[in-house]
């Protein structure tokens, strides 16, 4: 009898404004089974999210004792925000065979590939520096010292492309999703 295949924990991050939240919005449309991790995060909600949809938010106390607890698989601040992914949950889903999904910046990938090295992290690229550029600056919701802050993380995060075992480009939105899950084998 063949051994079974356990999922691997797959990790999809790059720059801000790049566009894993659509990429992954759309892949769990045509495929709801792929679970994706549910960060923990200080910021404020931004119109239309809810808590426990796009993220469970807390407050700095509380996110201060999942730390001491250990209950983060990983966590990171990022512009003046803590975000971290809650452990048992992202272990409890691979134990039961489901593809699972983390969409999280380059500090937590890094986290992940340490305490998980099995994981599979893939790199979302822009097209261009310009057109990530035009992105950022087109959402609205943040001020511009809040985008500078997000450009030169950006620089960052594009040099730490190598680390990563895959990099997709978001040329499309459809293509990338269809890309990611053919990674995650799923059918």
């Amino acid at each position: 009898m063949a051994a079974e295949v356990r999922p691997r924990l797959t990790v999809l991050s790059g720059p801000s404004g790049v566009g894993k939240s659509t990429v992954v919005a759309h892949m769990r449309k045509v495929h709801p089974e792929v679970w994706l991790s549910v960060s923990a995060t200080t910021r404020k909600p931004r119109p239309g999210e809810r808590h426990g949809v796009q993220y469970f938010f807390v407050s700095d106390e509380e996110f201060d004792k999942l730390v001491a607890n250990g209950e983060l698989l990983e966590w990171a601040e990022f512009a003046g925000n803590r975000y971290g992914t809650p452990r048992r949950a992202v272990l409890d889903r691979l134990e039961s065979g489901d593809p699972v999904l983390l969409e999280i910046d380059l500090q937590g990938a890094r986290q992940v590939k340490e305490s998980m090295p099995d994981s599979q992290l893939v790199f979302l690229a822009p097209p261009s520096w310009d057109e990530l550029v035009r992105r950022l600056t087109g959402r609205g919701t943040e001020s511009a010292p809040v985008i500078e802050r997000r450009l030169a993380a950006a620089r960052i995060e594009l040099a730490a492309e190598s680390e990563f075992d895959t990099t997709l480009v978001n040329t499309s939105v459809e293509d990338v999703a269809r890309e990611l899950l053919a990674l995650m084998a799923v059918a």
